[in-house]
């Protein structure tokens, strides 16, 4: 049961550049001799599979430990990563990688910075324990982690009833948020279904929104603020033995994926339609419970938006008739137009937006006539709703904007 559940978009078409991540990436492995204790702690080159260093062998490497509640291990444990870790994240600003141990709902870091093995721990038994119980029951089990783009860390039990946040300053406060809730749009697949949805990794996007990809490839979109988990897709293209216990953002804004349970190295799978491919390595093949780097989702997205100076408020319509105009409005078949009457001749950038502000296509144009009209498509990934789409011209300035209906 514990390695089943450790196991225990297009829509962006960017005409931008946006600074490249390039981040250090960690893996919680297991032993290479097929050994399922996902115990030690590696760098590894996420484009390549290849172990660049090994920082914590839990059977070898000596350590030291302090503790920041000043609380002690009630079961002794021979090393910090304990009976195997699910969770990790990392956090760039303080060298640090955070995780949580199985068995134990504890926050711990490994300081990066230091030559030597020293492991802190932050808080223990954030969920209390059963009566007369010393471990943590499997849906109590910390698997999910990252640090999002608050600055908060953010775990998350098996069964997605405790949304964990922490600081990671030197006072850090840890608290429960509670349990994380079901969108209406879900279609019964349920963020605490324990077939469907426990295990896997957490990502952070941008934007401020939590990615969770569960042990069995489903794909949700978490709002910190209401807790709504949304089910967005089921990632394609894995070996039917693969589970996606660890995942990571690449530098390029692909998700890397690792599974626990196979030796079948690393996936690379495209968000924008939720698509896995093999990383091609020549390396030996290596089963990861957890991936992190400081890699977001949607970088460049958010970058470009950025760039634009346009705030991710919802903004009010600012095309009168006769004058541009999106149409037709509501919107069938995935595309639409966008009408420039009265705009002055120039270059123009057509965004495409979701109600957030994140922009999800961009389109320049070059207005030349004092009646132009540009179509815009989408694709059939494109859910229905109300969206946005503004218009800036080529002084970054917004020209107008207007929301549009998908049906």
């Amino acid at each position: 049961m514990k390695g089943k559940f450790l196991l225990t978009a297009s829509l962006v078409s960017l005409s931008l550049c946006s600074a490249a991540q390039n981040a250090r990436t960690y893996a919680i492995t297991g032993k290479s001799n097929n050994n399922f204790l996902w115990a030690d702690i590696k760098q590894i080159d996420m484009a390549t599979g290849k172990v660049v260093k090994t920082l914590f062998e839990s059977d070898k490497t000596p350590f030291k430990v302090k503790s920041l509640d000043n609380t002690a291990d009630k079961v002794q444990v021979a090393n910090p990563t304990g009976y195997g870790v699910a969770a990790c994240a990392i956090d760039e600003r303080h060298g640090r990688l955070y995780f949580a141990p199985m068995h134990f709902s504890d926050i711990r870091y490994l300081d990066l910075d230091k030559d030597d093995a020293n492991f802190t721990v932050v808080k223990k038994n954030i969920i209390p324990l059963a009566q007369g119980n010393v471990y943590q029951s499997e849906e109590n089990h910390i698997t999910r982690m990252v640090i999002a783009a608050d600055g908060y860390g953010y775990a998350l039990t098996n069964d997605a009833n405790h949304l964990i946040r922490f600081t990671t300053g030197k006072r850090p406060v840890v608290e429960d948020l509670g349990a994380l809730i079901d969108a209406e749009e879900n279609k019964g697949i349920s963020i605490h279904n324990k077939c469907t949805s426990w295990g896997g990794d957490m990502l952070a996007d941008a934007f401020g929104k939590l990615v969770i990809i569960s042990a069995n490839h489903n794909v949700y979109s978490v709002d910190v603020k209401t807790k709504v988990a949304t089910h967005t897709g089921v990632i394609t293209g894995l070996p039917g033995n693969y589970s996606t216990n660890g995942a990571v953002v690449d530098n390029e804004g692909n998700v890397i994926v690792s599974s626990a349970n196979v030796f079948e190295g690393l996936y690379r799978v495209n968000f924008k339609d939720l698509k896995a491919e093999k990383v091609a390595s020549t390396e030996k093949a290596f089963n990861a419970s957890d991936l992190a780097n400081s890699n977001m989702l949607l970088q460049a997205e958010k970058d470009a938006a950025s760039k634009f100076n346009i705030p991710n408020t919802v903004m009010p319509d600012l095309a009168a008739d006769g004058d541009a105009a999106v149409f037709p409005n509501p919107a069938t078949g995935n595309q639409f137009n966008v009408r420039f009457n009265g705009q002055k001749a120039g270059r123009y950038t057509i965004m495409f937006t979701d109600l957030a502000g994140r922009t999800l296509l961009t389109k320049v144009v070059a207005v030349v006539s004092p009646v132009q009209i540009e179509n815009v498509r989408l694709t059939n990934k494109t859910a229905r709703g109300t969206y946005l789409v503004k218009v800036v011209d080529e002084n970054k300035q917004l020209a107008f904007s207007e929301r549009v209906v998908l049906q």
